[in-house]
């Protein structure tokens, strides 16, 4: 493996410059892998599609957009040193707040010298001869590197409906993963905001404060739970700074990297009064206990999951007046945490504000967009701005969206058009050389804790190529296929996968999405690393390292 650290002053090149390694994305993932590649004595640019770095938190600056985990278990950890010098400001940062952070740390390890931004990548192609990938540029421009890597996010690929006439309206319209960076007014304005999942949700409760009239439209409702957001004072920074050790370690020992995990026991458990008593508890507490620290049968058992989604279904009819828009609101079709849980800082309440009024889609469904706004079977509205909330081809849908090609010009989408697989999220047979942060089936929930694993199980497998003079590293297909056994196995009897979202697979806005399919690694996250960390005690048994 060779060093040419002379690249690094013009990370962009000239067509045909040849690197070590070539980083697909500037986010928290490319960034924090920039930083392990550069110690390693590598030469490697990062191409990034848009102006600035933080990956999503650059792209996702919709009114409201935040983090859901705790702030202090969301930033890196790996970093004594700026865990003591930033200070973040609430329990669940705003995104302005988030991209500052990622903005510091770039600024930090002077990261941008090896970032060229507005470098969008079209294309990647395996080389056998020469042991390396070429990776084209929409702009045309071809670069060379023996390593490539795709911090390309989970959700990154945003997704549009299908609704004709998009087109025609001659207002202002959005999607809440491409927002605008200057200010949208929202006052006194006629507002439309069509999905309700997290970052509808987000969304909705900003919009509701100044718009003159918003109308939301919902396909299907979810099942939302309070954040429990608020300010950190100087003094609670202080007491956060002095246990991140103890805050880490807990996330390394949670099902989910969360500082919630759930219970050691079962609904049924205990007496409906003592039940009642914890979902009480849970509802009112900070973050996602509800969802992720909740009896440990409530993803696993019909019964302990109808007497958790009556209790949360109570609460909505509670907070919202009108009961047949509160009705509305309380999902019918999967029960609770059996989908993604947005949570919501008085998201309910809207529905009781005078200037907001929610639209069942599937009572009238959208028909068209129009000039002046949203047609719908039942009546034509009239709108200033239209807001698409619709998510995102989560997953793979960021892989989907580049042409990856590896030995034999295999595409990575044909071998992937059943569903896709990998060895530990991370590696492709077929695919040499190709390591994917975040890629299918690797472990999600608290994302950050999965990211750095991931970047630092990458890196000790380059150093320990770069000691023993390899340059070819490929899963194998015995490996994979016994990883994507336990994939599988660990999926049987989750409530999840009888419920069509996103971590099923399932999308009707991407033709093909329309079948459930295992798309996410559902076991937990200590089980996920002890996969990965067991491939590397044995020598890195599972790949062909030549």
């Amino acid at each position: 493996m060779t060093t040419m650290t002379e690249t690094r002053a013009a990370p962009s090149g000239a067509p045909g410059t040849t690197f070590d390694a070539i980083v697909i994305g500037a986010g928290m993932s490319g960034l924090y892998q920039l930083i392990r590649l550069r110690e390693l004595g590598l030469s490697a640019p990062v191409f990034e599609a848009g102006t600035g770095v933080g990956g999503t938190w650059y792209w996702n600056r919709y009114p409201g957009c935040r983090f859901d985990s705790e702030s202090y278990s969301y930033g890196y950890s790996f970093d004594k040193d700026l865990l003591q010098e930033w200070s973040w400001s609430e329990h669940f940062a705003p995104q302005p707040e988030t991209e500052r952070y990622l903005n510091r740390v770039a600024d930090k390890y002077d990261l941008r010298r090896d970032i060229q931004f507005n470098a969008r990548v079209k294309a990647a192609e395996w080389d056998e001869a020469s042991r390396s990938w070429t990776v084209t540029l929409e702009d045309g421009s071809r670069h060379r590197a023996r390593f490539l890597i795709t911090a390309i996010g989970a959700l990154s690929a945003p997704t549009m409906p299908n609704f004709p006439g998009i087109g025609d309206f001659r207002g202002q319209s959005f999607h809440t993963g491409l927002w605008p960076k200057e200010p949208v007014d929202f006052a006194g304005k006629r507002v439309a905001v069509i999905g309700t999942g997290a970052s509808g949700v987000q969304t909705i409760q900003e919009v509701a404060k100044t718009a003159r009239e918003l109308v939301v439209f919902q396909r299907t409702p979810n099942w939302c739970a309070p954040l429990g957001n608020g300010r950190i004072t100087p003094e609670e920074m202080e007491q956060i700074r002095a246990r991140y050790d103890e805050i880490f370690r807990r996330c390394e020992e949670t099902f989910s990297c969360f500082l919630h995990t759930p219970m050691d026991k079962g609904a049924f458990e205990v007496s409906e009064e003592e039940r009642n008593a914890i979902l009480e508890k849970l509802y009112n507490e900070r973050g996602f206990g509800i969802w992720v620290g909740n009896f440990k049968d409530m993803l696993t058992s019909r019964e302990a999951n109808r007497v958790i989604s009556d209790f949360v279904a109570n609460k909505i009819r509670q907070r919202v007046k009108d009961q047949q828009v509160a009705e509305k609101l309380i999902p019918k079709n999967h029960g609770f945490g059996t989908r993604r849980v947005p949570l919501e800082t008085k998201y309910y309440e809207v529905y009781n504000q005078p200037n907001v009024t929610l639209v069942d889609t599937r009572e009238t469904p959208i028909e068209r967009i129009t000039a002046t706004g949203i047609r719908t079977s039942e009546r034509d509205y009239e709108f200033d701005i239209i807001v698409y909330a619709t998510g995102f081809d989560a997953l793979r849908g960021a892989f989907d969206r580049i042409e990856f090609r590896g030995k034999d010009g295999v595409a990575l989408k044909e071998m992937w058009k059943d569903g896709a697989t990998s060895l530990v999220g991370m590696l492709q047979d077929g695919f040499p050389n190709m390591f994917m942060l975040l890629g299918p089936h690797a472990a999600l929930g608290n994302i950050p804790r999965s990211i750095e694993f991931n970047v630092d199980w990458v890196t000790r497998l380059l150093r320990h190529m770069q000691a023993n003079g390899l340059t070819r590293a490929e899963a194998t297909p015995e490996a994979m296929a016994k990883w994507m056994d336990h994939v599988m196995e660990v999926a049987q009897g989750l409530l999840s996968m009888e419920v069509d979202s996103w971590m099923t697979g399932v999308n009707v806005n991407v033709e093909g999405r329309q079948v459930r399919r295992v798309a996410r690694y559902t076991g937990s996250a200590p089980a996920y690393r002890a996969w990965a960390e067991d491939i590397a005690a044995r020598g890195y048994a599972g790949l062909a390292l030549s």
